[in-house]
């Protein structure tokens, strides 16, 4: 399927229906290890309710103009968890527990020895999504040095081991995902921007490890963390951003609407296209197309059109699915705009 300048996509994840999953209590946390007892679905069933959401999400992007659809990672209880407790290594059944700036203690993975991948995790979402839409494909994986940010290392004891570790299991998941028929594997690394100096040491190697040997086209997403979580103000700027430039990902994703990120940085990573958020997922108010426009206009300032690509900042999973289905229609048709504009 070719793709039409400025083409639209998503981040990943797409509401989940309140009968699937309780959605009051995961507004107000991002799971990072497993908690099974917020789907609404008995285990017998749940499987073939992940797939009916699944094909709603799906029809939901085909139905808005979306170009590059996911699976709206119906199956997940966070774009993380769903991977990295699934892999040998982790216990899931003691956690750990990391407190972030703000003083606030979240229970996360504790690696208690390698770190290997044990089964396929997210191959069979993949060959659903393939065999319910005609459109370009997406999935995403949580990225090595985020998983390694958001665990406790109680076996490594070293930050770039454990997060080489993670990027081998990412990456035989990756090849896989590729053979189920991704056009995009994208992998999810908000957590550069917490630890900027680890970053610096070891994130591109463990991003470029992550990647070896996958021929689809491949993503980096970069976010401040979902609005509806992420209370307070975001920052204008990335920690880590233009370092990206030497990863061998042909695609970086980032956050830009909400939190109004100074777009000059996007000179900085000349040879990668730009997944550009314009779609401000902390707004309740669908924009209007002309909104959109005016902000994929601000990215063409520094990027030229074939290297830029249209997205909400985020993951929608935390949004009501009226007002995500409003923002991907307001996201297709601001783009379609601009498009008719560049002839």
């Amino acid at each position: 399927m070719a793709l039409s300048l400025l083409p639209t996509t998503v981040v990943g994840s797409y509401p989940q229906p309140d009968w699937l999953i309780d959605r009051a209590r995961l507004s107000k946390l991002v799971p990072r290890v497993r908690m099974k007892d917020l789907w609404r679905i008995p285990e017998s069933n749940l499987r073939e309710a992940q797939d009916d959401a699944t094909v709603v999400a799906i029809r939901d992007m085909e139905r808005a103009g979306i170009d590059i659809i996911s699976d709206g990672e119906q199956r997940r209880e966070s774009y993380s968890n769903h991977f990295a407790t699934a892999l040998e290594g982790v216990d899931t059944e003691q956690p750990g527990r990391i407190v972030d700036r703000y003083g606030k203690e979240t229970l996360v993975p504790r690696v208690v020895g390698a770190i290997r991948r044990r089964r396929a995790v997210e191959v069979e979402d993949m060959a659903f999504l393939r065999r319910h839409t005609d459109r370009l494909t997406k999935i995403t994986l949580p990225g090595p040095f985020t998983m390694s940010q958001q665990s406790v290392d109680e076996h490594y004891r070293d930050g770039e081991a454990m997060a080489m570790a993670f990027a081998a299991a990412v990456n035989e998941e990756a090849r896989e995902l590729q053979a189920a028929g991704a056009d995009v594997i994208q992998i999810d690394e908000p957590w550069l921007r917490n630890d900027p100096r680890a970053a610096d040491r070891y994130a591109i190697k463990a991003i470029n490890r992550a990647f070896e040997g996958i021929t689809v086209t491949t993503a980096v997403h970069l976010c401040f963390g979902y609005a509806a979580v992420v209370r307070h103000e975001k920052p204008a700027g990335y920690a880590y951003l233009a370092q990206l430039a030497s990863c061998v990902a042909q695609q970086i994703s980032i956050e830009a609407a909400q939190p109004k990120v100074d777009l000059s940085v996007l000179e900085q990573l000349p040879t990668k296209t730009i997944i550009l958020g314009v779609i401000d997922l902390g707004d309740p108010e669908v924009e209007s197309p002309r909104t959109v426009a005016d902000r994929i206009r601000a990215g063409l300032e520094h990027v030229d059109p074939e290297r830029l690509i249209a997205a909400p900042d985020c993951g929608m999973k935390y949004l009501p699915r009226a007002t995500a289905f409003g923002k991907l229609a307001a996201l297709a048709e601001g783009a379609a705009i601009v498009r008719r504009e560049l002839g």
